[in-house]
């Protein structure tokens, strides 16, 4: 006999076995949507890097000790 798993809610939970896909296109479609994903996500962070600028937040620290100095 199967023992079910029920949430705190009653709720019956779904078994990793029922939400594996069951044909070869699906599995593929899968592992494709994952690659892109991962590549897309790869992809921002080396731009960030290469496009990096570590001066850009420079202007607004003058800016505010300049506004703080006019108030103070």
């Amino acid at each position: 006999m199967e023992r079910t798993g029920f949430e705190p809610f009653g709720e019956q939970m779904v078994s990793a076995t029922d939400t594996q896909p069951q044909s070869r296109a699906a599995k593929l479609v899968l592992r494709a949507g994952t690659g892109l994903f991962w590549s897309l996500v790869a992809a921002i962070v080396v731009a960030r890097a290469a496009f990096f600028e570590p001066g850009v937040y420079d202007s607004f620290s003058h800016v505010a000790s300049l506004a703080k100095n006019l108030l103070f």
